[in-house]
């Protein structure tokens, strides 16, 4: 197949995907690209060489800051969505000063900790967090019509279009980002940061820019999940779900773009798709634990090794 012709063939089995599928897989498919949004703003802050265990917490400052917005004070979805994601750096700028005075195992620990005293401080004041409940009602994307299309956003295939527009725009700006100098840069400061810092980077600088960057885009998934869903509480943000970013990352592999995308992607369908109908949901941590295990051992560059062996082939006949 030409290669011009993948990105159009592709975009239009990303239009056409939801057609296909009953409700509650519209549904998934929402959440999903969600979730590639999350995993790929992950992707960004281990560049620097650096692996949160708050990015989910993260992703929660914007999802409560966009509906704080709108409830309290008005704010059209669509720019609380964004300023979600401003507010969610801003919260991740604030973070970066003790926790990159750590490394490592350090920062791992670090984030863990900062992380669980947002979701205390949520808990704790019920005005304006709502407590334990969190936060409901909080309002839906309104709705509006392109041509002869009316996208009605309590319907799963609307916001999937929606939902998948923003990703679409936030993953182009990540992958610019990681191509431009400035992603080089975070590269040398996770390779060579010595040889960095002596040629004049600024290591802390660098790895602040990154962890705020990569917060700013999971508020954004956070923001596009709270008016979707219309209800969020700290339960929605705890460390299984940060678990589970952090192994679609390992899974699929963190060293190429579309890797943590693809480990998203399958790992949802093997859930959604094979463990759901096979009754085996509720043993999800330990499936995935296991699979995180022998991928680590058999597949330590994770699914993405696999496409590369693949097109080299290609390549070479």
């Amino acid at each position: 197949m030409p290669k011009f012709l993948i990105w159009p063939l592709a975009i239009v089995a990303l239009i056409a995907l939801p057609h296909g599928l009953s409700f509650s897989q519209q549904e998934i498919l929402v959440f999903l690209t969600i979730n590639v949004l999350l995993v790929t703003s992950y992707r960004l802050l281990t560049l620097t060489g650096e692996w949160s265990l708050g990015h989910v917490v993260i992703m929660g400052v914007g999802a409560y800051a966009s509906a704080l917005m709108t409830k309290k004070l008005g704010v059209y979805v669509p720019i609380s969505m964004l300023l979600g994601g401003i507010v969610a750096a801003l919260v991740a700028v604030l973070l970066s000063f003790p926790l990159f005075r750590m490394k490592g195992f350090y920062f791992l620990i670090g984030s863990f900790a900062s992380a669980e005293i947002i979701r205390l401080l949520w808990k704790r004041f019920r005005d304006p967090f709502g407590g334990a409940k969190g936060i409901k009602g909080i309002d839906p994307m309104p709705d509006f019509s392109i041509g002869f299309y009316q996208f009605d956003f309590f319907e799963p295939v609307s916001y999937y279009y929606f939902a998948g527009f923003v990703v679409a725009i936030c993953l182009w700006i990540l992958w610019r980002i990681e191509k431009s100098p400035v992603g080089l840069t975070f590269h040398a400061v996770h390779w060579q940061d010595k040889l960095a810092e002596a040629s004049g980077v600024n290591l802390r600088a660098y790895r602040t820019l990154a962890f705020a960057v990569a917060s700013g885009f999971a508020g954004i998934g956070g923001a596009l999940l709270a008016h979707y869903v219309g209800t969020i509480n700290p339960n929605s943000f705890d460390i299984e779900v940060m678990v589970f970013v952090l192994t679609w990352a390992i899974v699929g592999g963190t060293g190429t773009f579309y890797g943590p995308i693809l480990g998203c992607v399958v790992l949802t369908v093997l859930n959604e798709i094979v463990l759901r109908e096979l009754g085996f949901e509720q043993m999800r941590p330990l499936i995935y634990g296991a699979i995180l295990i022998l991928s680590i051992l058999f597949l330590p560059n994770g699914l993405e090794s696999i496409v590369q062996k693949f097109t080299r082939k290609e390549a070479a006949k």
